[in-house]
């Protein structure tokens, strides 16, 4: 019986037009192609001996999957063979315009009915980073979004917050609620007595003001935890 393989050329113009990911993403849609086929599209090309798909292959399994491989850090992504500073950038660029494509959909005026909502839009913009990242969520008095904002960052061990400036954004902002939220970089998304803290610190000095503090949400991965849910507001 012959072979069903793939030739082993490095140039994806001797796979089938069938096979191919660009031509299949165009006849079957983006969600026909496998992470490795979409990685190809991305790079466009492969390097000496490997094609654009046998190259993401590569990198998939070097690092163990998609979301490893777009959250690794810049020095460990710039070690693995083939994947220099350009590919690197596309990488960023991409997982940055789906960030930026998932906050339009919580556009400002949007009223905020649902904690599910909320919870999503806030893992999509914070999980995976490493480095721990404080923002707020600013709503009007009926809880339409007035702004979103990344207040504080800090390293993988935690932010400095400071109560005086999320009070005068949302001063700035003439909100009349906010939702905080932070990530955790270590993948566990449970509340330090650090974040109980911070978090009555600044319910308190929001209510000096009257504007209220709805929630802290804690993100660690697809995890998200509530802080009103847990009794802590």
């Amino acid at each position: 019986m012959p072979s069903l393989d793939l030739p082993s050329s490095s140039s994806l113009r001797h796979w089938p037009a069938a096979e191919r990911p660009r031509e299949k993403l165009l006849a079957r849609g983006p969600a026909a192609l496998s992470d490795a086929e979409l990685l190809a599209v991305l790079f466009g090309t492969g390097i000496r001996g490997q094609s654009a798909v046998d190259l993401a292959r590569s990198l998939l399994g070097r690092h163990q999957g998609l979301r490893a491989l777009l959250s690794a850090d810049r020095a460990r992504c710039l070690a693995s063979p083939g994947l220099g500073p350009a590919r690197w950038c596309l990488l960023q660029a991409a997982l940055e315009l789906a960030r930026r494509h998932y906050a339009e959909a919580l556009r400002a005026g949007a009223v905020l009915t649902s904690p599910g909502e909320t919870r999503r839009f806030l893992t999509a913009q914070l999980r995976d980073r490493p480095f721990e990242v404080f923002c707020c969520l600013y709503l009007d008095n009926r809880h339409r979004l007035l702004a979103f904002e990344e207040l504080f960052r800090g390293t993988i061990d935690g932010a400095s917050v400071h109560p005086r400036e999320v009070l005068r954004q949302a001063l700035a902002h003439n909100a009349a609620a906010v939702i905080l939220a932070h990530n955790h970089p270590s993948g566990v998304a449970e509340p330090s007595q650090a974040d109980e803290l911070i978090t009555q610190r600044l319910r308190d000095a929001l209510a000096l003001v009257d504007i209220r503090v709805l929630d802290h949400l804690i993100v660690a991965g697809p995890d998200a935890v509530s802080l009103a849910e847990r009794g802590l507001l």
